[in-house]
């Protein structure tokens, strides 16, 4: 009796130790696998939800955003955004809403906070542009509008933005901007065609000396069976050695077979700060690894899964910007929306490729590169240079962003705006005539006129 009654007590202090050493065990497991997906790059068991279509790309890198126990500061979303924003002169910037006389605005809406509009991780309530409160936010501020613009009476509040308003970005459409570019041709006789310059600011702090491949600077056992890519190239025309580019950038000695955007970064750095700041680019800037094309949303090629760095686009030791293979192809093999495979039954391919064969004069082709890495006239040391924007996603939401430094090369403002706006012209790659009418230069001119009465 006694040893049953021992069997028993021992058993269940048994039972009741393996309990416990079982929930050590899972609890010490389970903290060890949190840990190591904190500290690692895959953070989806923390994620609440999806992230945005702007930012789930980084979203591995929480960091970017958040803050430790204080959630998502205001800083962190101008680290990103500010210069973008102060470059499009912001329609609502922060320094609008300190202004007293707004106070009651704020009281409706904190328009001084990112967040109040952009919240992450909430896809059954995010939009385009990553916009998270209701489609007619704007009656919150603007339902007295029509008091001060008679042709919006009537108009509802839930169609403000798009083709006629932007929250940030209206340089497009600001009125004065309007009046001035009445009743202009659909499409100019020639385009604007921005030259570049660079390599004559290159010129002006770099001597040009022609190299040849007995003048390389590779390392002994290096192999140079691309070397003569090298040495066609405008690298090796303008004085460029191996090393400039191949040299690892901590101690510019050691040997790196394959160099990242930081070997480019030495010389085109405007250019390689737009890659970062764009879709492509961004994992690279957050210390993510690379981009690939299996992990975009937007429709790519099924055998494509490449890597996206400067390479991507620009051949390795074939660095010429007037290939095709840079403005177009190396575009059209990873892209798969309607959009890219309607390029080359469009206009604007016809007009690519006729330069491209020397059939029409530089300039006058329009290629994926044209509207999406659109040139820029920036002013830098003192001087003008022309710069290629690297930032593909700068001008593509809103679209009409387009309208000023792309489109307004060759068309006309009205014909501008009826064609961003006509989505189904957009799938075809702008392949007919605008079938969408946008009446904001109408009611630009008959309110200009009505004031001069």
């Amino acid at each position: 009796m006694y040893i049953d009654k021992f069997l028993l007590w021992t058993w269940t202090n048994i039972k009741q130790l393996l309990l416990w050493l079982s929930w050590i065990l899972v609890t010490l497991l389970l903290t060890i696998y949190l840990t190591h997906s904190l500290l690692g790059q895959d953070k989806s068991d923390f994620l609440p939800g999806e992230g945005s279509h702007g930012h789930y790309q980084i979203e591995m890198a929480c960091e970017a955003c958040h803050t430790t126990f204080d959630g998502v500061k205001q800083e962190a979303c101008l680290d990103c955004h500010s210069a973008e924003l102060e470059a499009v002169d912001d329609s609502h910037p922060n320094h609008k809403f300190a202004d007293p006389r707004n106070a009651e605005m704020l009281s409706m809406i904190d328009a001084q906070k990112c967040i109040s509009c952009h919240v992450e991780h909430r896809p059954g309530m995010t939009r385009p542009m990553g916009v998270t409160v209701p489609a007619d936010f704007c009656i919150y501020c603007h339902k007295d509008i029509a008091d001060d613009r008679p042709s919006h009476e009537g108009m509802p509040f839930d169609t403000c933005r798009g083709a006629c308003h932007n929250y940030h970005d209206n340089k497009a459409l600001y009125e004065d901007f309007l009046v001035k570019n009445l009743n202009q041709e659909d499409t100019y006789g020639e385009p604007v065609t921005i030259k570049r310059n660079f390599m004559e600011i290159y010129r002006l702090n770099h001597p040009m000396k022609r190299l040849t491949m007995k003048e390389h600077d590779a390392p002994e056992g290096v192999n140079l069976e691309k070397g003569h890519d090298w040495e066609d190239s405008s690298h090796a025309n303008a004085g460029v050695n191996c090393m400039a580019c191949h040299a690892n950038q901590a101690d510019r000695t050691t040997w790196v077979d394959k160099p990242d955007h930081t070997g480019c970064q030495n010389c085109h750095d405007l250019e390689v700060s737009g890659f970062l700041a764009g879709r492509h680019g961004m994992r690279l800037a957050e210390g993510l690894s690379p981009m690939t094309t299996d992990m975009a949303r937007q429709p790519m090629k099924a055998n494509a899964h490449n890597e996206l760095n400067c390479m991507s686009c620009h051949k390795a030791h074939q660095y010429s910007t007037v290939q095709r293979h840079t403005a177009v192809d190396s575009c059209l093999k990873c892209h798969d929306d309607e959009h890219s495979r309607a390029y080359k039954a469009s206009p604007h391919f016809r007009l690519w490729n006729e330069e491209v064969k020397g059939q029409t004069a530089k300039g006058n082709g329009v290629s994926c590169a044209t509207c999406h890495l659109p040139r820029e006239v920036i002013k830098q040391g003192g001087l003008k240079r022309t710069v290629v924007q690297h930032n593909q996603n700068l001008n593509l939401r809103p679209r009409q962003k387009m309208a000023r430094d792309v489109c307004m090369n060759c068309h006309g403002l009205g014909f501008t705006l009826d064609a961003l706006a006509d989505e189904e012209l957009v799938r075809n790659n702008y392949s007919d005539s605008p079938s969408v009418h946008i009446e904001s230069l109408e009611m630009a001119e008959k309110r200009m006129s009505k004031n001069k009465k």
